[in-house]
């Protein structure tokens, strides 16, 4: 291991974590809409800055194109960190980072998007078995809800219960759980909706 790249050395650390806040931070959706279609996305749809609502406002293809994006935004900290030989709760730490930088971006002032895509890119490399369970337990509750928020929430909840089901290191299980915890709370908005929705009436 490679002791600069630990937390045996704050100003090591101290960088990678604000090089992996600083790349969370780029709005990939925000700016590539306004980019290519001239549209600030936060006008359309739910005014997120992510994925599915760009998909929603501009196109599948470009949501696509976001998702990818913002999932590197997550696997490339952490698997730089890993590369070089540096401490595995620091590369967990720098996956937190980014998916704080997203959700908190410096370019919009302290906003951000959800968290979702940058998450899942972090713990693809982090712990792929537990990014299977979540992905699965995402397409079952959207699936079954017909909601991508709905199926946000479960499939964060499914990961930090898998890091813990797995036995994946402490810091691991820690990212997972923080990360849970934001993607819950940005979600929020989708859950009272969800309850609030009129039951279809019986044909």
């Amino acid at each position: 291991m490679d002791d600069a790249l630990s937390f045996a050395n704050p100003g090591g650390a101290v960088a990678v974590l604000a090089g992996a806040y600083l790349l969370g931070s780029i709005p990939f959706g925000l700016w590539l809409v306004r980019w290519v279609h001239g549209v600030d996305v936060r006008t359309r749809g739910s005014g997120n800055i992510g994925a599915t609502n760009v998909a929603r406002a501009v196109g599948k293809i470009w949501g696509v194109l976001v998702l990818v994006l913002d999932a590197a935004k997550g696997a490339l900290p952490v698997a730089a960190v890993s590369w070089a030989g540096g401490a595995p709760a620091l590369a967990a730490s720098a996956g937190g980072a980014a998916v704080f930088g997203h959700v908190f971006s410096i370019f919009l002032k302290g906003r951000g998007g959800k968290g979702v895509a940058t998450g899942a890119g972090a713990f693809t490399v982090l712990s792929p078995a537990a990014i299977g369970i979540a992905l699965a337990g995402f397409g079952a509750a959207a699936g079954l809800a017909r909601s991508v928020g709905i199926g946000s929430m479960v499939g964060a909840l499914a990961l930090a219960v898998a890091t813990v089901a797995l036995r994946e290191p402490w810091y691991v299980q820690a990212a997972a759980v923080g990360v849970a915890a934001v993607v819950e709370v940005r979600h929020r908005g989708n859950f009272v909706r969800f309850l609030g929705r009129k039951p279809r009436a019986e044909p």
